[in-house]
């Protein structure tokens, strides 16, 4: 039985910088709340991008979707890196299923370009209210298909893609990874090198059972303790989960529910990043999954970060944490390029 209630609790930094930011409005549609997110993002990444910018060359692509229609996509490359195939990292943005686009994403993107020299294909799969289960599932299926479609085009190396994302866009990852994995997705494509797992959400809510049944007590679980945490309490996840219209969720079905999987279907995983924040109802099922896959002898790379909420990436320099994000993702690339091995030994790096 596991208990990470330890990890439980607001660190000082985020309860100095908790007063400071600006109300949540309240009574806006969710177009207008997705318009303003979406915005204010953007506005950020495009700030970032003035200095970034001149190191990366961008490219947008339209990648059909099994459906007839196609979504966006933006490759961004190193100017110094080689005019030859590189490995790959593809990318899907978080936001509960709800938010997101390509530019919002611009500078953590072109920052792994610049600093790992991979090429990055950042994904905009659709989003709710308007695309239900389990189109952003199918579209992250389709574009790691486009992928190795037009590898060529991409400059991309078949045999050296990562697939990782943060919050909503770890979830389709897990998902994607876990059926390629078993057989259940493109068999015929080559397997995938790695995973990055940032700030996961890895179950629907609605089949949490197999998760609180190993904690010590469901009351130590961080779905209970951090319930009402900043950013992303449980009525939040509670929203974004019924936007996505799931019918009769399963707790078996592992394309909904990749973190409910055993410890005999990850066997064979490839190298794996988690990333998880303490102050966060998300915590655990990534901590578990993470602890299940270092046990499955899965090469895992676990970090946490103290004391900080759901999505605290976007507070930049305000929150010392941000830096060590940027690191652990960055690392956590050149380490599953670097081929690890298992160790079997649960590790979470708080620093």
């Amino acid at each position: 039985m596991t208990d990470f209630s330890a990890y439980d609790g607001p660190s000082a930094e985020w309860l100095a910088l908790e007063p400071t930011l600006p109300p949540m409005p309240i009574g806006l549609s969710l177009e207008e709340r997705r318009r303003i997110t979406n915005a204010g993002r953007e506005e950020q990444a495009a700030l970032a991008m003035k200095q970034l910018g001149p190191w990366v060359q961008t490219q947008d692509f339209a990648i059909p979707t099994r459906d007839g229609a196609s979504i966006e996509a933006r490759t961004y490359r190193h100017l110094g890196l080689p005019a030859e195939p590189a490995p790959v990292y593809v990318h899907f943005h978080g936001g509960g299923f709800l938010f997101g686009s390509l530019a919002a994403d611009d500078a953590l993107c072109s920052r792994i370009a610049i600093n790992t020299h991979v090429v990055v294909l950042n994904v905009n799969y659709r989003h709710t209210p308007e695309a239900t289960y389990p189109t952003a599932w199918n579209d992250a299926e389709d574009a790691f298909q486009w992928l190795h479609g037009n590898a060529e085009t991409v400059g991309a190396d078949p045999q050296r893609v990562i697939v990782g994302g943060i919050s909503a866009g770890a979830y389709l990852t897990a998902s994607l990874v876990l059926q390629k994995h078993l057989g259940r997705f493109a068999p015929a494509l080559p397997p995938i090198a790695g995973q990055v797992l940032m700030i996961p959400c890895l179950v629907n809510m609605e089949c949490y059972g197999p998760q609180l049944a190993k904690m010590r007590d469901p009351s130590v679980s961080s779905w209970e303790t951090c319930k009402d945490a900043p950013v992303l309490p449980r009525a939040v996840c509670r929203m974004f989960m019924d936007l996505l219209q799931v019918e009769s969720p399963d707790a078996s079905d592992l394309r909904m529910n990749p973190g409910n999987a055993s410890a005999e279907q990850v066997k064979g995983l490839p190298p794996t990043v988690v990333g998880v924040a303490g102050l966060d109802p998300l915590r655990d099922e990534g901590l578990l999954f993470a602890k299940m896959l270092t046990e499955a002898r899965v090469p895992t790379d676990v970090s946490l970060f103290p004391g900080v909420p759901h999505g605290f990436r976007r507070f930049g320099d305000k929150l010392s944490e941000c830096k060590r994000w940027d690191q652990v993702v960055e690392g956590g690339i050149l380490w599953v390029l670097a081929e690890p091995e298992a160790t079997g030994e649960f590790v979470v790096k708080t620093e």
